[in-house]
């Protein structure tokens, strides 16, 4: 990917903004969530795994987010520190308890998703909590999609954009789009991944200018574009950036687009996936993101990029956790 150029001398190659929180994952492979009597603990939220995930791949990474001041907040806090992650800019938040996640391994296709999320504390992050001088100092900034869907966390996502712009800082969208986060599913369906909706569209659609690299699924680029057509969906995405574009295929890999949509995917590269043994999808693309990222802050070409992030992949969807399968 050599069109990106990143800025020199920066403390930090990358910061990530967005979710934080404890994954509870069910020890009792096969069996339903009603049915499982223990759980396995462990860092959680997409910013958060790819924080975790590029400090454990040699990147110097920081997690900007809230947790709640409470045992689970400072689990993640040490967590992610050693891990060598830097963790000056996770404020505590003594009003709000930190996030949490419930997933079941029911089979090869069923993975029972409950996402405790209700006035949590990482959804709380304010504009004040950005600190300019900490955003100056990466070569890149990293924001969830969830980081932009309610009025607050809109706001603080937009000052670091702002910051990261003044500063020359390149600027990564991870679309993450969770349709019970933005109240598009009941509250115990977190394993649906797409609801079409044109208000989110839209609302996704105002920051998409913004940012140098967008990253996703299918799924989330037709919501990005508004239509469950994915071509089309792309082409309303390019309309509205010039941003380099990683699709994210499944197990058939990914693709990177940097100039015009394609007629057809195929005619561009597609860089294969690894074939595994699948236990757990939960984390691949936050593993995809993180090996991604680390070919790409090191300016490596798209196929190299690619190898990494689909190799990542890959590993974390054949364990039974994210964050401490993530390779080094």
């Amino acid at each position: 990917m050599g069109q990106t150029r990143f800025a020199t001398g920066r403390q930090l190659d990358l910061i990530c903004l967005g979710r934080l929180g404890v994954d509870l994952y069910a020890q009792q492979v096969g069996a339903r969530l009603e049915d499982v009597s223990s759980f396995a603990k462990y860092l959680g939220g997409s910013s958060a795994n790819i924080a975790f995930g590029t400090a454990r791949l040699g990147l110097r990474s920081a997690m900007l987010s809230r947790v709640g001041d409470d045992h689970m907040g400072r689990f993640l806090v040490e967590s992610l520190a050693r891990e060598g992650c830097d963790v000056s800019a996770v404020k505590r938040d003594p009003e709000r308890l930190t996030a949490m996640v419930l997933l079941g391994l029911k089979d090869r296709e069923t993975f029972p998703l409950v996402f405790y999320r209700e006035n949590c504390a990482d959804m709380a992050l304010r504009a004040e909590d950005i600190d300019e001088q900490q955003i100056a100092s990466s070569k890149a900034l990293l924001i969830t999609g969830t980081h932009f869907s309610t009025d607050q966390v809109f706001k603080a996502s937009s000052q670091a954009l702002d910051y990261a712009e003044k500063h020359d800082v390149k600027r990564v969208l991870d679309i993450d789009y969770r349709p019970v986060l933005w109240g598009l599913a009941g509250k115990a369906d977190g394993e649906t991944r797409f609801v079409a909706d044109q208000k989110v569209s839209q609302h996704v659609q105002r920051i998409l200018p913004r940012f140098d690299l967008i990253v996703g699924t299918e799924e989330e680029f037709q919501i990005a574009g508004g239509s469950t057509d994915l071509l089309a969906a792309l082409r309303k995405v390019r309309e509205l950036t010039a941003a380099t574009l990683v699709v994210k295929l499944g197990p058939q890999g990914c693709t990177v687009i940097h100039g015009a949509i394609p007629a057809r995917l195929e005619e561009g590269a597609i860089y294969p996936g690894v074939h595994v043994e699948v236990l757990n999808v939960l984390g691949a693309g936050d593993a995809f993101m993180s090996g991604f990222l680390s070919g790409w802050l090191k300016e490596a070409s798209d196929e190299r990029c690619c190898q990494l992030a689909n190799a990542c992949g890959g590993l974390v969807v054949s364990r039974h956790a994210c964050a401490p399968a993530m390779p080094t």
